[in-house]
């Protein structure tokens, strides 16, 4: 009988693992992204097309739902309650903001359910600031990829973001049974299915937003402390802790807050969860204008810069 030596089978393993990732990132060819053809040359690294480009990025899908779910996963093992922590952050923090802007500074006057209304506003923005702040940091913290592998690099930001649409499912199911739960308790209609729409228009949002910040920070790593600060700016402007009246009598920084995307997309969830109402109109247009702008603007930013992510 005979036996493999165990190096022999660690190398096996390891080209195993190889082969997979090679799966994942480059997946069945297609005759029309042929880097070597019979009449010419490509240069290895060379920027794509910007069509080609796109559909780089959809054969790879696979590719980034792996990644996602991995560092999911990964995540999880790195503390005692692991993904427990994705529901007590934001718990955590939605008390803190209670005690302070519900029982000290009297913020709740003139909201009904102001539980619930603090908890959408400190889910859903907290869910925005991680997508754009590790979306930004992408680049950096997916070196040893980018030597090793040739892939799209927008595959590393949007990555995080469905890392982070996959943390949103289990976010979303204890914000449910929170507002359940804690009194005053709300009296569900269909409308409460428009969170879908919505939340989707604010994934391809902060998308966007993560692709154009990942190749600033590429080029100038310190942008990233910056984000961080700008995000905390933003969670006071975008209606998170205190009702829009507080403004009334300040109707261009009224106006500045309305048209801010994150409390559009806060408001619309709220308008449909807590009052059993549909959003106007012009929400959806502004939400989609957007989405839609901010994504086209950020992948065709970052696409310009494809071939420098590779650089030492």
């Amino acid at each position: 009988m005979t036996t493999t030596p165990s190096g022999a089978a660690g190398t096996q393993h390891g080209a195993a693992q190889s082969a997979d990732l090679n799966a994942l990132l480059f997946p069945t060819r297609d005759p029309n992204l042929e880097v070597v053809t019979s009449s010419r040359l490509t240069r290895v690294g060379a920027r794509p097309p910007f069509a080609t480009y796109l559909r780089m990025i959809w054969q790879r899908r696979h590719f980034l739902w792996a990644e996602a779910r991995a560092k999911v996963a990964s995540g999880s093992r790195e503390t005692l309650l692991g993904q427990a922590w994705l529901v007590l952050t934001p718990v955590l923090d939605g008390l803190v903001f209670f005690v302070m802007f519900g029982l000290v500074l009297r913020a709740n006057q003139g909201v009904e359910n102001f539980v619930g209304f603090l908890l959408i506003g400190v889910f859903l923005f907290g869910f925005a600031s991680r997508c754009i702040t590790n979306g930004s940091n992408a680049i950096s913290a997916g070196k040893n990829l980018i030597k090793a592998f040739q892939f799209p690099r927008a595959s590393l930001p949007i990555a995080v973001v469905l890392r982070e649409v996959l943390n949103l499912g289990i976010t979303l199911l204890a914000l449910g049974l929170l507002l359940l739960a804690i009194p005053p308790t709300e009296n569900w209609t269909w409308r409460v299915a428009l969170i879908v729409p919505t939340l989707a228009l604010l994934i391809v949002f902060v998308t966007g937003i993560a692709l154009f910040m990942a190749r600033l920070c590429a080029a100038v790593p310190d942008i990233h402390r910056v984000i961080s600060l700008v995000m905390r700016m933003l969670m006071w402007g975008s209606g998170v802790m205190f009702p829009l009246t507080r403004f009334e009598n300040q109707p261009g920084l009224l106006a500045v807050v309305r048209a801010n995307p994150l409390f559009i997309a806060i408001d619309m969830t709220r308008a449909a969860v807590l009052h059993g109402v549909t959003p106007p109109p012009s929400q959806w247009l502004a939400m989609t204008a957007w989405a839609v702008g901010t994504f086209t603007i950020g992948l065709v930013f970052f696409w310009h810069a494809e071939e420098s992510y590779g650089r030492a």
